[in-house]
């Protein structure tokens, strides 16, 4: 404890001095040393009085809850800085950001003490969709087609930092072995880092992961108490709030079931390809990816990520079949018998308002898709099953996502609308 506490002091001097060095760069001439956060912030006031001006000041604070160390006084010294002094500022604009969701939601967003009510504008940074990701590659002067931009973000889910360290001049397969496979792997460790940036306590943010990461289709809050240990109270409906607002888990409904029905699914695409493949199937083999490319392993993962890729695009989706001004209600769909899947799965169901609903099947493929005489049964067995649910009340319409379009053939008219890749490459 001597030891954790002396590592508090250390990085509670080092942040001070920072803030010391930073108000100094921006013509702070005091170079004494700060004693507290009370200390700095009035050295803050001070320097901004002095550039009085009737131009917007702007003060832009990064990593917010890392500054509030234990018993470092912090929070209490930034609440009085802008209650007393900032706030009355109508030409200062204080801008903080922070990657520690609870942190940031707890202190700022749904705060009831000091900074009740003081946020005026919240802004939540997601990930890159494909069409920014293809222009952040394309940037960085990586050359890629869009089959394997795709793959690339399936293993990353848009995330810039990820995508900082795929390499020129290297294939994908050797990006991802270098990344995951090998020693030392930038990547290799990346997903307890993230779970310690983004939680203070994150061990109950894992197991719900973890849980929800062999959860094709999502299950409700009180199955991931039960399967979790974790009590159904008010502090595990706010983790899983907290993993919602992370981008980590999505919210969605069950077709035709009650709306009190909320199912929670892991739709970060890095966690379900770190726990499907780095943490569940451990290998020491550092070209592990490079050497099994064709594998029926990895053409199942892709197969599988290809669905997430295609509910991150939903708007994208949506615009490829020309109803992005139709309300719409989107979701994985399975027939349940007595609470319990029974048959019949769709990949994606868009529930229209004006009595459609389009029945997507992805498949991720390196040319055309091919309907053969099996898949025509299984698509029709799927039909059969959704005519049933829906009792002909709605207008069915077979939709194809895929890559590269479908190969006309015999079975293939059953298919009325297509979906490509360059349509979710959209912006």
């Amino acid at each position: 404890m001597e030891l954790k506490e002396k590592e508090h002091q250390l990085l509670y001097r080092v942040q001070l001095d920072e803030f010391g060095a930073s108000l100094q760069k921006y013509g702070d001439k005091d170079t004494s040393t700060i004693k507290d956060w009370f200390d700095a912030f009035h050295r803050l006031e001070n320097l901004l009085e002095k550039k009085k001006s009737k131009k917007k000041q702007v003060v832009f604070i990064d990593e917010l809850p890392w500054l509030d160390t234990p018993r470092s006084g912090f929070l209490s010294a930034f609440e009085h800085f802008w209650n007393s002094w900032g706030a009355g500022k109508h030409n200062l604009l204080l801008i903080v950001c922070g990657s520690a969701t609870t942190w940031m939601l707890d202190e700022f967003i749904n705060s009831k003490g000091g900074l009740y009510g003081r946020v005026t504008c919240e802004m939540h940074l997601h990930p890159f969709n494909l069409a920014e990701t293809e222009a952040y590659l394309k940037h960085r002067k990586l050359t890629m087609e869009r089959y394997d931009i795709t793959q690339t973000y399936m293993l990353t889910g848009g995330v810039a930092y990820y995508l900082s360290y795929f390499q020129q001049g290297k294939s994908l397969a050797q990006n991802i072995d270098e990344l995951f496979f090998q020693e030392n792997g930038f990547l290799q460790t990346e997903y307890d880092r993230l779970f310690t940036s983004l939680f203070a306590d994150n061990t109950n943010y894992r197991k719900i992961v973890e849980v929800l990461s062999g959860k094709r289709y999502g299950i409700t809050r009180e199955t991931i108490a039960t399967e979790t240990g974790i009590s159904a109270g008010g502090t595990l409906s706010q983790m899983l709030k907290a993993l919602v607002k992370s981008d980590l888990v999505s919210t969605y409904h069950n077709f035709d079931e009650s709306k009190r029905n909320v199912y929670y699914k892991l739709t970060d695409m890095f966690c379900l390809f770190y726990l499907g493949f780095v943490q569940k199937n451990p290998t020491n083999n550092h070209t592990f990816w490079y050497d099994n490319q064709n594998a029926p392993k990895l053409n199942t993962w892709r197969g599988l990520a290809f669905e997430d890729v295609c509910f991150v695009h939903q708007e994208q989706i949506r615009t490829a079949l020309g109803i992005s001004g139709v309300q719409t209600e989107i979701y994985p769909w399975h027939a349940t018998t007595n609470g319990k899947t029974s048959g019949a799965q769709i990949d994606m169901l868009i529930d229209r308002a004006d009595r459609v609903v389009n029945l997507c099947e992805m498949k991720f493929t390196q040319g055309e898709f091919v309907i053969d005489k099996t898949y025509d049964e299984k698509l029709r067995n799927k039909l059969s099953a959704l005519q049933f649910k829906t009792q002909n009340r709605k207008n069915i319409q077979p939709t194809l996502v895929t890559t590269y379009g479908l190969k006309m053939n015999m079975y293939s008219n059953r298919i009325q609308r297509i979906v490509t890749l360059d349509d979710l490459f959209r912006k």
